[in-house]
This record gives C-alpha cells, sequence and structure tokens, in this order.
C-alpha cells in the first residue's frame, strides 16, 4: 500500500476513524513528530505462507462451487479483507472498498451541506459518533454522541454499510430528512433540515458579569482554528479581558498541527504537548516553541471547560494546558481517544484506515478508553440531558409517551409545572402549555405543536447556558 493523497498527508486522531456526514476537519496533517517515529522504524515484511494462501483460496472455490445462491467474487474479496480488520476488534481500524472510500473522500473534500454530524458503525448500527458541530442542524436537533440511528426516512439502517446510511442522510441544503433514534431506553423521531454547516470554530465574548474574562469556546480543530483563536485572544484583550475560559465541552477533536499550535500558546518553550508510541515503544515528543505559536504567547490565568464529548484533539489540548502549563480543567471526565489513525490506498481505489500510534498526554499517560479526570468537577442541570420532543406530532391530553414526559419535565424546568413531571398529558400538562403559549405569544389551546415543542426547547436551551455550573466554577476559579 502507499500512503493516500487527497488534499495533504492524512492522519485521524477525531474521536473515530468514521464516515463524516458533513464536512469537518478530522484529518491530520502529517507533522514532523509523526514523520520522525516511522522514519525511525523500519517496516516489517510479513507475508502469508502458502498454506495460509492455499486455506482462503479453498475456502473461496468451495463457495463458488457449492453456495446454492449467486456469487459475487468482488463480494466475496471484499469480505474477506473487511474480516480482517474486523477480526482487530478495533473500530477505528477499516476496511473501505473502493465505492465507499470515493463516497467517503468526497464528503471530506467537496462538501459543506450536510447535517453536521459524524457517524460510526457501532453493533453494526449508525451511531453518532462525536458532539454534532456547534451551530449545526444535527446539534439543533440535539442529537448526542452515543445516539443509534435505527432508522432513515422510514427505512431500517440494520444490515447497511455506513457508506449507504452516509449517503442518505447526505443531501442539498434545504432538504430534510427523518432519523428514528435510540438513546438509551429511549426511542423518538427527529427531523432535520439539512443546511451550510458551519465553518467558524472559535466564538469568543466578554463574559458579561465580569468583563475582565474572556469566554472562548473551541468546537474543533480545524485548518483555520490557530488563526481564529489568535484573533480571539487579541481582540479580547482590546476589550479588557485579563483572564481566559477556554472552553471545548462538545468539541470532537480535529487537525493535530492546529491543536499543537494552540496549545504551544499557553506554554513555555521546551514544555510538552504530546506525546507518541509507535507499536514497538518508540517515542517522540511534541514541544512547545515559537517556530509552532509564532511567539504568540498567553500568560494570562487561563481555565479549561471539558465535558463527556471532549475527545481526542481537544484532549490534547487539555492534557497539554493541565500537566504542562498547570491550569485546571472544570466539568467532567472527556471521552477517551488515544489513537491515531494512517489513512492508505490500494490501486483500485479502495483504502484502509489503521491504527499507527497511540498518543499519551505530557506525563505519559494512554488515556485511551478511560479519558481524563477534570480538577473540579461541574456538570449543567439535569433538563439539560432531557431528549427532543418528536415535531412530526401533536399532542394534546390524554396522550402518553416519551415525548410527553419530556414536554412535562421542559414545562418544570422552566417553571410552568408545579407538579412531578410524568408521561401523561394531563390537565395540568395542558394548563402549564396554554400558559407557555400565552407567555409567547402563541395561540392558547394546551396542545403542544410543532411551533411549540420548538420554542419549549429554545427557552430550555437558553436555561441551560444560565445554570452552566462548570462556567460558573470557571469564573470563580479565575476571580480568586
Amino acid at each position: 500500500m502507499k500512503n493516500k493523497k487527497v488534499s495533504f498527508n492524512q492522519y485521524i486522531i477525531s474521536l473515530i476513524a468514521v464516515a463524516i456526514i458533513a464536512i469537518i476537519g478530522t484529518y491530520l496533517v502529517l507533522d514532523k513528530q509523526v514523520r520522525a517515529i516511522q522514519a525511525e522504524n523500519k517496516v516489517q515484511e510479513t507475508t502469508l505462507t502458502s498454506n495460509d494462501l492455499k486455506k482462503i483460496d479453498t475456502l473461496y472455490s468451495q463457495i463458488k462451487a457449492n453456495y446454492v445462491g449467486k456469487v459475487s467474487k468482488t463480494k466475496l474479496i471484499n469480505g474477506a479483507l473487511k474480516g480482517m480488520t474486523s477480526a482487530l476488534d478495533d473500530p477505528y481500524t477499516v476496511y473501505m472498498d473502493s465505492t465507499e472510500s470515493e463516497d467517503l473522500n468526497n464528503t471530506i473534500s467537496s462538501s459543506f451541506e450536510g447535517i453536521g454530524a459524524t457517524l460510526s458503525l457501532q453493533n453494526e448500527l449508525p451511531t453518532i459518533a462525536q458532539a454534532p458541530i456547534k451551530g449545526s442542524p444535527a446539534e439543533k436537533a440535539n442529537l448526542k454522541a452515543g445516539d443509534v440511528i435505527m432508522k432513515i426516512d422510514g427505512q431500517s439502517t440494520k444490515g447497511q454499510t455506513l457508506t449507504q446510511d452516509v449517503s442518505k442522510i447526505r443531501g442539498k441544503k434545504g432538504t430534510s430528512v427523518t432519523l428514528n433514534i435510540q438513546r438509551g431506553d429511549e426511542n423518538f423521531d427527529v427531523k432535520i433540515t439539512r443546511d451550510t454547516i458551519p465553518v467558524d470554530t472559535v466564538y469568543a465574548n466578554i463574559d458579561a458579569t465580569n468583563k475582565e474574562i474572556g469566554n472562548i469556546k473551541i468546537t474543533t480543530f480545524s485548518e483555520n482554528t490557530y488563526t481564529e483563536l489568535k484573533a480571539a485572544i487579541k481582540k479580547l484583550r482590546e476589550a479588557g479581558a485579563k483572564s481566559f475560559v477556554l472552553d471545548v465541552r462538545q468539541n470532537p477533536g480535529g487537525l493535530l498541527d492546529q491543536v499543537e499550535k494552540m496549545a504551544s500558546m499557553f506554554l513555555k518553550d521546551g514544555q510538552t504537548i504530546v506525546q507518541f508510541e509507535d507499536k514497538n515503544g518508540a517515542k517522540t515528543v511534541a514541544k512547545a516553541s515559537s517556530e509552532l505559536d509564532g511567539g504568540q504567547k498567553v500568560t494570562e490565568p487561563v481555565v479549561v471547560l471539558v465535558d463527556d464529548g471532549s475527545a481526542s484533539a481537544a484532549e490534547i489540548f487539555a492534557a497539554a494546558l493541565n500537566q504542562s502549563a498547570g491550569d485546571k480543567l472544570i466539568g467532567k471526565k472527556t471521552f477517551g481517544k488515544g489513537t491515531v489513525q494512517q489513512v492508505l490506498s490500494e490501486t483500485d481505489k479502495s483504502e484502509l484506515k489503521i491504527t499507527i500510534m497511540k498518543w499519551l498526554t505530557p506525563s505519559g499517560d494512554w488515556i485511551h478508553k478511560k479519558g481524563i479526570t477534570p480538577t473540579i468537577e461541574a456538570d449543567y442541570p439535569d433538563y439539560a440531558y432531557l431528549t427532543p420532543i418528536d415535531k412530526t406530532k401533536t399532542y394534546k391530553q390524554g396522550d402518553s409517551n416519551t415525548s410527553v414526559k419530556n414536554i412535562n419535565a421542559m414545562l418544570k424546568a422552566l417553571g410552568y409545572l408545579q407538579v412531578q413531571p410524568s408521561d401523561v398529558y394531563d390537565e395540568n400538562t395542558k394548563n402549564a402549555v396554554a400558559k407557555f403559549q400565552t407567555d409567547n405569544s402563541f395561540t392558547s389551546n394546551g396542545e403542544t405543536t410543532s411551533e411549540t415543542a420548538t420554542k419549549l426547547e429554545q427557552n430550555l436551551a437558553k436555561l441551560i447556558g444560565e445554570n452552566d455550573q462548570a462556567y460558573k466554577a470557571a469564573l470563580k476559579e479565575l476571580t480568586k
């Protein structure tokens, strides 16, 4: 196999090596640390013995000669190749045939339209692999990492390839797709309108209560994130910021060169950003330097917000600032993705994504499947984790289902329902909805229409933001 060439040499350090529904910076520029560790390793040539090859050939011949149905030579060969990667029991190592490879590469290189989520195949079902992009249709629909897609526009996803699922979900801006989601014990439908995915990855503002604290939200580590971060810090400094909250919650990762440059800004030259370790235990270290950050250093006090959606490159960033710079992490334990994948291609345009390295924190910790424990634990309130309301239906008195339970829980959180939420749309629910509709200038009939459900979720999102305990803890730390 040879190194694949798309727009740059590619290494994957996102949450998972998966099919991408909308363009996301999850492929990494081949940096000097990775080049060095590969240069030190000699390629070990391994070949199958004649007996091994004979077994494969014999099985192939027996299937072709005896199977009662039609047999496709291509399907058998691809099945054998997929079987080899599956045998590794590593969801990050995947063989893709030429059709799957072409579809994936088209997604990566040519489209900024979709729903803004990333899928992996887990237990043979498409699963939201990482937090949707901020501002994307998937985020607005309240999709979360771990959601399992059972149906796409009414068609079961069971037995489908990842590429088949992705091709059904992708589409032009303005068109819609309905996903049937399984989240734990809950099952619900979500209708999502496809859109252009936001390309901005850094959002910055001065805190509303303390004009000396700058709040910076980093959604992914894409091609321009380092440049965006520098501009955000300059803008906040000019506005009076003397300390910063760096928020990488629900950040699924991204480009290694970007996270190295960004982490370097907050470290002294020579301090470790990240380590890499190959299959033989050989290590290389990426260290902060003016070569990386251009001499753009941040010396003001900093805290970093993390949660279980902070993955991969976001974890590299958080670990570097915590272990090398001594900055506190606030929030929830991170996801735990500590491997690097390389993309290799065959002459027939099929490709292999294969795990080739671990990445380690500055202290040498491998956080894979373990995550990083924050210095201070803090989280959103429980109502932040309610599932979205199925807006394809109208709910009224007498109904009883999961969506009704969520309607009641939202009304309770917003102060409209005084009793304990249940899954029954009773008189209390009707009256609470009627009051909510009146307060928001809707027709007040006590029935939860799509319009009412949308406004409920919007108001809840605002309430969640106002009760962000992790952010409040960050402000407390910076004002000590």
